[in-house]
């Protein structure tokens, strides 16, 4: 497989990896809102949300739920379970592409029909696949943060919280929260005219006590498969230089990563940047070319996966692809800001 080729693949697994509960399927939730009661402070918008994020993390729990994007729906399943302190996942389809993802531990495994291919990757313990990412007082900033109705869905009582953007670089959420579980039901995805863009429901959700080790093996059979597997290089990263970064960011996102990778089919490290306002996030990949690229500007793509959008361009004789769960244009603003550095240009990164 082709190192771009390999990048596309990350960039899929990461699109249906978002697609766990901040974007997707819906179905009719039946529901008898009442207007927005005055709250305590444990009582809070942000409050809900925390209580939300705990419980995604450490409760174990089965659920299928429907999957809507650009008018086509697909059925999933997801499974968490927390064993010993050690985390595991499953998210599978179970009507469309036949994609899973098993996260144990540190490791996730990316099974990949479509592509015969099955990608492996270490992320850090605690980054569950669906977990809401926390509001910071600075991320907060860039969000209007409310709980705007009372709602039944599948006959649950939930608190309807939206996250809605103060600009166009990211998107926003309407997330319908139970109130005795505080397990998301219902998940929007909007863009920052409220349009929906991807949307989730539980079909049903089941709390368990025990989960067993067979619940995450993959349905899929994996005989004559590729299997690719990407990590961090640190005597790479030791030797890169220059080093690369982005000389402006849309308002309230920085870097959080920086380390080089090895990509299997790419002719040498391949450098991995994550910039974030704390609530979205986007991937940048500089890849060294083995063969001349055309200048700067010629050589440009774009595409959108569901809520992920992705970007890639020339720079320097390197191509620098940014993904993420954010609008096209936030992509294509931080890839063409890629430049390599001698030095981290901190006072220009930020507008």
């Amino acid at each position: 497989m082709r190192s771009s080729e390999k990048l596309a693949v990350a960039a899929l697994a990461f699109a249906l990896m978002g697609a766990a509960l901040a974007d997707a399927p819906a179905q009719d939730s039946s529901p008898e809102a009442s207007q927005p009661q005055k709250t305590s402070p444990v009582d809070t918008p942000a409050h809900w949300l925390e209580r939300m994020n705990q419980a995604l993390t450490t409760r174990n729990y089965d659920g299928t739920f429907s999957h809507w994007q650009g008018g086509r729906v697909e059925m999933l399943r997801i499974i968490h379970r927390v064993q010993d302190g050690t985390v595991s996942e499953r998210l599978a389809s179970l009507d469309g592409s036949g994609r899973e993802f098993i996260r144990t531990g540190a490791s996730l495994a990316c099974y990949l029909p479509d592509k015969r291919t099955v990608l492996v990757e270490q992320r850090p313990q605690q980054q569950s696949l669906v977990a809401f990412p926390a509001l910071t007082d600075a991320a907060a900033s860039f969000y209007d943060i409310r709980e705007v109705a009372r709602m039944r869905v599948n006959r649950r009582d939930t608190h309807v919280i939206t996250v809605a953007p103060r600009d166009e670089y990211r998107y926003g959420y309407r997330l319908w929260i139970d109130d005795s579980t505080a397990m998301p039901l219902k998940t929007q995805l909007c863009d920052a005219h409220g349009h929906v863009i991807e949307q989730i429901v539980f079909a049903s959700l089941t709390l368990s006590p025990h989960i067993p080790d067979s619940a995450f093996k993959p349905d899929v059979s994996t005989e004559g498969y590729q299997w690719l597997r990407n990590g961090t290089d640190p005597r790479a990263a030791a030797a890169a230089a220059p080093a690369w970064y982005a000389l402006r960011l849309p308002p309230g996102f920085r870097m959080t990563v920086r380390s080089a990778r090895r990509l299997p089919g790419a002719p040498g490290p391949v450098d991995h940047l994550v910039f974030t306002d704390g609530v979205a996030s986007v991937s940048v990949f500089v890849e060294q070319q083995s063969r001349p690229l055309t200048e700067q500007g010629t050589v440009a793509e774009s595409s959108t996966v569901g809520s992920s959008s992705a970007f890639s361009t020339v720079v320097d004789g390197h191509k620098v692809t940014a993904v993420g769960e954010v609008p096209p244009d936030t992509v294509r603003f931080i890839a063409m800001q890629v430049k390599a550095q001698e030095t981290d240009p901190a006072a220009l990164r930020r507008r």
